[in-house]
C-alpha cells in the first residue's frame, strides 16, 4: 500500500504566509464574535423592553451567528490538535457533531417562537417601535461591517463561507425588523410584529434544516456534495498507466477537510513508476477537488476491477474469507 498526503507537503512550503492568514483571520473571528454578542445581548434586552417579538426572534437568529462564528474560530483552534493514537483523524468532526445539535436547539427555538407569533396575531400587542428601530439598525450596521470582514476570508475557506451566509442573512433579518418598526410607527398595525416574527422563525428554520442535513451527511460518510464521483475516477484514470479504479470511498472528515481511498489497477509495463503515479493522481486530486488525504493502493489481489463502488461486508473476528 502506497500513501502520499500533499496537505503535509504543501503546509511545510506554504506555511508562513498562511500562518500569518490564520492569525489575521482569527482576529477578525474574535472580534465579530464580541460584536455580535454585543447586538445579541442588546436585541434580548431591546426586544424585552419594547414588547417586541420581532426583536426577540432576531436576537435568536443572532445567537446562529454568534454560533457560526465561534464555530469556525473553534474549527481552526481544534484542526491544530495532533492527533492520538485513540483519534487518529483528531478531533475535526466535534464541529460537525455540535452543528448538529446547535440546530436542533434553534428548531426547538423556533417552534417557539412560532407559538408565540401565533398568540399575538389573536391578540395584538403594542410595541415601541422607536427602540424597535434603533436596535435593528445598530444590528444591520454591526453585521454588514462583520460580513465586510469575512467576505475576503470566505472566498476560499468553506468553514468562513458557512458563518459569513449565516452573517448576511441577519442583516437581511434585522432589514425586516427595521421595515416592521416604520410601518409599526406610521400606521400602529402591530400584528407586523408577529408577522416578521413568523418570517425570521421560517429563515431559521431553513437554515437550521440545512445544517442538519450537511451535518447528518459527514456523519454519513457521505460524498461531499461538491464533489462529482465520475469526475473523480476521470481524473484518476487520466494518468498514464492507470487502467481501472475501484473500492472508490470518498468522505468528509469535516466541512473542508475531504479524504479518498482506493485501488487503482497500474499496467504492468508502468508499475516501475508507481510512485510517480500516485503522486501525480494526489496531486490533481488536490488541485481539482480539494481532497488532500488520500490512501492509494495497488495491485490488489482479490478484487474486481469493475466494483467501483465496492459493498462493504460485516464479518466476524478472524474470518478470512
Amino acid at each position: 500500500m502506497t500513501a502520499v498526503d500533499n496537505h503535509n507537503n504543501h503546509d511545510h512550503n506554504h506555511n508562513h504566509p498562511h500562518a500569518e492568514a490564520d492569525r489575521g483571520l482569527k482576529a477578525r473571528l474574535r472580534l465579530s464574535i464580541a460584536l455580535t454578542g454585543v447586538i445579541l445581548v442588546a436585541e434580548l434586552a431591546g426586544g424585552y423592553f419594547t414588547n417586541s417579538l420581532a426583536l426577540m426572534s432576531d436576537a435568536a437568529h443572532v445567537f446562529m451567528d454568534v454560533f457560526a462564528l465561534s464555530l469556525s474560530l473553534a474549527a481552526m483552534h481544534i484542526a491544530e490538535l495532533p492527533p492520538t493514537e485513540t483519534r487518529t483523524y483528531g478531533l475535526h468532526r466535534v464541529e460537525v457533531f455540535v452543528s448538529w445539535i446547535n440546530s436542533f436547539i434553534l428548531i426547538l427555538v423556533t417552534a417557539f417562537i412560532f407559538y408565540s407569533a401565533y398568540e399575538r396575531f389573536s391578540n395584538p400587542q403594542p410595541v415601541e417601535s422607536a427602540g424597535m428601530l434603533v436596535i435593528a439598525a445598530v444590528g444591520l450596521v454591526v453585521n454588514l461591517v462583520v460580513a465586510m470582514w469575512l467576505m475576503s476570508y470566505a472566498e476560499g475557506d468553506l468553514n468562513v463561507k458557512s458563518a459569513y451566509v449565516h452573517v448576511v442573512g441577519d442583516a437581511a433579518a434585522s432589514v425586516g425588523v427595521i421595515v416592521g418598526a416604520v410601518v409599526i410607527a406610521y400606521t400602529g398595525w402591530y400584528f407586523v410584529d408577529p408577522l416578521i416574527s413568523d418570517l425570521i422563525g421560517a429563515i431559521i428554520l431553513v437554515g437550521s434544516f440545512n445544517i442538519m442535513k450537511d451535518a447528518s451527511h459527514i456523519l454519513m460518510e457521505g460524498v461531499p456534495k461538491d464533489i462529482d464521483f465520475g469526475r473523480v475516477i476521470e481524473d484518476i484514470k487520466a494518468s498514464k498507466g492507470v487502467s481501472s479504479v475501484h473500492s472508490l470511498h470518498i468522505w468528509s472528515i469535516c466541512h473542508n477537510v475531504y479524504a479518498l481511498s482506493a485501488h487503482l489497477d497500474i499496467e504492468p509495463l508502468e508499475r516501475w513508476r508507481m510512485g510517480e503515479i500516485f503522486a501525480e493522481v494526489n496531486e490533481r486530486l488536490a488541485g481539482t477537488h480539494h481532497i488532500f488525504y488520500t490512501t492509494l493502493q495497488a495491485e490488489c489481489s482479490g478484487c474486481d476491477t469493475n466494483d467501483t463502488l465496492r459493498k462493504i461486508a460485516h464479518r466476524e473476528r478472524n474470518h478470512l474469507h
